[in-house]
């Protein structure tokens, strides 16, 4: 994987082009920046590529506009199906803090296909700003 990275193809590309080729996907960005641009965000699922009905666990990492990880930040997460006009049918946490900008967010499950919506509000000592991480679950 390091050799495909140092080449330029990404974690994100790689993993679609391998459920791709298994029949699986979810597609999703590298990283999303926050409304302000107070903020980057990127996530890494202890499942991969995300599935319908498989309530799961996220490694969320918040950097700066200048990728310095940030500590100690309080994170809300909300969202659902735009389309559909529902939420999520659990209520994720953010249940502890790795160090360098990384948080567990616990209780994370999708029970469509389809496109969704998670808002992170974020507050820390940069200042109050907002996430919205888009995804589409294929399967």
């Amino acid at each position: 994987m390091t050799n495909l990275r140092a080449r330029g193809i990404s974690r994100p590309l790689m993993l679609s082009l391998a459920g791709a080729l298994l029949g699986l996907s979810a597609a999703r960005a590298d990283s999303w920046t926050s409304t302000d641009g107070l903020y980057q965000l990127d996530f890494e699922s202890e499942i991969e590529p995300l599935a319908i009905n498989r309530l799961h666990r996220w490694t969320v990492t918040l950097t700066d506009r200048d990728g310095n990880p940030v500590v100690s930040a309080d994170i809300e997460v909300t969202g659902g199906m735009p389309e559909h006009n529902h939420g999520l049918p659990t209520v994720p946490q953010v249940t502890g803090e790795l160090g360098d900008g990384r948080y567990v967010l616990e209780g994370m499950r999708f029970h469509m296909q389809g496109y969704w919506e998670l808002v992170f509000a974020i507050d820390s000592a940069l200042g109050k700003d907002t996430v919205i991480v888009d995804i589409t679950i294929d399967r």
